[in-house]
């Protein structure tokens, strides 16, 4: 018997038990569509994380270290001429950027209603390398900050306790901070970190709220690319120290943190976590291999006698297994292409609906590769799950199978 005649054969054998074969593909489609399902959405989650925070792989942060330095004496000031430093591409060619800051607790009033902001100053330039957005309004001009104009932008806390969370109620409104009173003109989206932000030129917050002359509370840098991180930490490292006169290392009045790395931990740990949920979602395929291979035990014996008159006609055990494994690799590979039917499809209204959900979520994407994997690996486990039962249906002997009620 060649091998399209045992397909035959298998085949016909299938039809006959058609809702038993149909309920054994069950737990083979229910794997395979999970499977192609979650790391489609795992893909998704991941891009629409590197959308979200991808900018921040090139983001440094330098701080003043709080109180004295090691060694008792106390950590200078940072100021404007060191920003005036970095900027210097001769000095730090890998610095795409510098924005200074300056930042206090202030309470914001409206009415009756008081709230403890977090007012920070800075340049136009805040938002784009801190890797935030405005949902409503505009961004402060250089303008606005040549002239220390009295504007303000408030993140979503200020505006939910002293607007009731209506944004249209703030822009454009009169909103008094500590003494003075700013007109807001924008509203910044969520970062879930300084969502208490009430953002202004510096000048206006030097000259309304912080003071501090010529000092500053920290800088936001940003790198020229990803690559150019390790060498922008350096030069910020050697031009500061230098200003500072600082000759050891252990002596340094500044702190000097690149995002990467928090960025990268947090990516590794999508991975492991996208690939925790598969393994979970692989276990349903283990599942309906059992099936396959349970139904295929009960098929062999049910068929004993059918076994029996095809020995003894002369088919050789090659042809018996060859017969059962075609039958549990053909119920796998149905069940697999239904799931990868199912997972396609799944991913695909996912990817259209998640979107307008939670634009943060990132869009599923199918995965070709998952397919493959999912496919095989049902084929895989349908040739394992008929390789005993096709064995034993193989050793049986003729006589007694023949006898077999």
């Amino acid at each position: 018997m060649n091998l399209k005649e045992a397909f035959i054969i298998a085949l016909r054998g299938l039809r006959v038990n058609k809702l038993r074969s149909a309920l054994t593909t069950v737990g083979i489609v229910i794997g395979v569509t999970a499977v192609i399902v979650l790391v489609g959405l795992g893909d998704g989650m991941k891009a629409g994380f590197n959308k979200t925070f991808g900018e921040l792989a090139t983001a440094i942060i330098v701080n003043k270290i709080e109180g004295s330095v090691p060694g008792g004496g106390k950590a200078r000031d940072l100021k404007n001429a060191d920003v005036t430093a970095l900027r210097d591409k001769n000095r730090a060619p890998a610095i795409r950027a510098v924005i200074p800051q300056v930042s206090g607790q202030h309470i914001a009033t409206r009415g009756d209603v008081q709230f403890r902001t977090s007012v920070v100053g800075s340049t136009p330039e805040y938002l784009s390398v801190n890797n935030r957005e405005i949902i409503l309004g505009s961004m402060f001009t250089e303008d606005h900050d040549k002239a220390a104009a009295k504007v303000v932008l408030l993140g979503p806390n200020p505006v939910a306790n002293l607007y009731g969370g209506r944004a249209g109620d703030a822009i454009g409104s009169t909103l008094r901070i500590g003494r003075a009173n700013f007109k807001v003109i924008g509203v910044v989206k969520s970062d879930g970190h300084d969502d208490d932000i009430a953002l202004m030129p510096m000048t206006t917050a030097r000259a309304n709220l912080v003071g501090g002359g010529d000092t500053i509370n920290g800088m936001a840098i940003k790198a020229t690319s990803v690559a150019a991180v390790p060498d922008a930490v350096k030069q910020i490292t050697e031009v500061l120290s230098e200003r500072h006169n600082i000759s050891d290392p252990s002596k340094r009045d500044f702190h000097v943190e690149a995002l990467q790395g928090q960025l990268e931990e947090i990516t590794q740990f999508l991975f492991f976590l996208s690939l925790f949920i598969v393994a979970v979602a692989g276990i349903s395929l283990i599942v309906g291999g059992i099936g396959v291979a349970n139904i295929m035990l009960v098929s062999v014996t049910e068929r004993t006698r059918e076994i029996g008159i095809r020995k003894a006609i002369g088919a050789p055990r090659l042809a018996i297994m060859k017969q059962f494994l075609i039958e549990s690799t053909v119920l796998a590979g149905i069940g697999g292409l239904i799931g990868v039917t199912l997972g396609i499809a799944i991913t695909l209204t996912a990817a259209a609906i998640i979107p307008k959900l939670s634009e943060d979520f990132g869009v599923p994407e199918v995965s070709a590769p998952a397919i493959v994997v999912a496919f095989t690996v049902s084929l895989c486990i349908g040739l394992m799950a008929g390789g005993y039962p096709a064995l034993r249906a193989a050793k049986l002997q003729p006589i007694e199978a023949l006898r077999y009620q």
